[in-house]
Formats: structure tokens, C-alpha cells, sequence
């Protein structure tokens, strides 16, 4: 039986079996295999045909080592709290370096043998040195992500004024298009804090019930 699990800081999507068909449900842990290695894992659902229809191309596809156990999360919480000290002292090796970017988190695989960190920057940034640097200071290998406001707060944000799960943080995997007009068309204030989400762009929910609208208005 195959899964759709989310994974890692960005939330990313994928589908995953396990060899001994074990049942899994809405919420439990597990550990994934992915391209970035061993992986915590939260399963959302059954990897229907249709469920799997709704994902963009290019997810991961693998497969389920097997459910959390005590031992994992332990492990799991000690990386994660380590995490803060690594970004601490990844900000002080990037300000030495002297390369302008902003360091957004720092996140620390599962497996423990690679360190992803994410940063924005104006343009692209020659990090080749850095990344030296910041393999030889964690004994780990090191990917360097750049990313976007939106994905900023994908990374650092959980609740959204709606008390769900912020959308870009729970499934959305690529922004979809917002614009003024669809605000205007169902006739929500054009207050901009009102109207914006933690990003400081429109929120992604207005582009929910955009095409509703407009085959309302035309019934009229």
C-alpha cells in the first residue's frame, strides 16, 4: 500500500510504500527514505490514484523504512535542538565570509549526514567557498537552498488567521496565482492587512473560490 507523506522543514510531498504492506493512519511518524537520505515523516493519507493526481510532477517517490520509535524521536529531538547552535554558528562563518545573504534556518537531516540551509539573497550567490567552510566546521554535507519570501514563511510559520495549518506549510507545493481582481470580485476588503498573508503577499486562500465567483456573477 503506497502513502502520501510530508517531510522535511519545507513540507514536501511524496509517495511512499512499505514492503510489508503495513497499515499506517492520518498522523503517525515514520521514517521515509528520500534523495536527501533518512527522513521524519508525517503520513497525510492513502495514495489513491486520485490523491496522487492532485500532486505536482516531480515528487519524491520512495518507500517507508518504518514507524517512529522511541528511539527515533530521541534522536529527533537532539538534532532539532542543535539545530539553533548550528545556525548560530553558521551566521557567524557566513558574516566572516563576508557573502550577503540572510540566513533563514538551518535544518538538520534525520540521518545525520547532511545539513541543508536556507537562505535569501538578491541574485545568485557564489557559495562554493561557504559550503566548504560549513562542511569542514559540521563534519556534514552541506546543500545551500535558496528561497523566496513564501517560502521563508513556509519555514517559520504554522497557524494562519483562519486557525489551520498555514496552506503553503500544509500541501501547497507551488504558490498559485493571486491578483487584486479576485479580491475585488468577491468583494473582500481591500484592506492589505487584511488581505495579505504573514509573507506580505495576497493570500492564497483568495484564489480558492475565485472561479465560483466569477460563474456566480455570470448567472446573474
Amino acid at each position: 500500500m503506497k502513502y502520501i507523506v510530508h517531510f522535511g522543514a519545507m513540507r514536501l510531498l511524496g509517495v511512499f510504500s512499505h514492503a510489508e504492506d503495513m497499515i499506517f493512519r492520518y498522523g503517525n511518524r515514520v521514517i521515509v527514505k528520500t534523495p536527501r537520505g533518512q527522513e521524519v515523516g508525517v503520513v497525510r493519507c492513502e495514495a489513491t490514484a486520485e490523491m496522487i493526481a492532485k500532486l505536482d510532477s516531480g515528487f519524491v517517490e520512495d518507500r517507508i523504512v518504518r514507524r517512529m520509535t522511541a528511539s527515533d524521536e530521541l534522536e529527533c529531538r537532539k538534532l532539532q535542538q542543535g539545530e539553533q547552535e548550528k545556525q548560530e554558528r553558521c551566521q557567524q562563518i557566513i558574516q566572516e565570509s563576508g557573502i550577503v545573504m540572510e540566513l533563514i534556518r538551518v535544518e538538520h537531516i534525520f540521518g545525520g549526514e547532511r545539513l541543508v540551509v536556507y537562505y535569501k539573497a538578491e541574485g545568485r550567490v557564489d557559495f562554493r567557498e561557504l559550503v566548504k567552510l560549513l562542511a569542514a566546521e559540521f563534519q556534514v554535507r552541506v546543500e545551500m537552498r535558496q528561497i523566496g519570501v513564501r517560502d521563508e514563511m513556509k519555514l517559520l510559520t504554522n497557524i494562519g488567521d483562519c486557525g489551520r495549518d498555514v496552506c503553503c506549510a500544509c500541501y501547497l507545493r507551488e504558490t498559485p496565482l493571486v491578483t487584486i481582481k479576485m479580491a475585488k470580485v468577491q468583494r473582500v476588503t481591500l484592506d492589505p492587512v487584511k488581505i495579505s498573508g504573514y509573507c506580505g503577499r495576497l493570500k492564497c486562500c483568495l484564489r480558492y473560490e475565485h472561479d465560483g465567483y466569477v460563474e456566480g456573477s455570470k448567472k446573474r
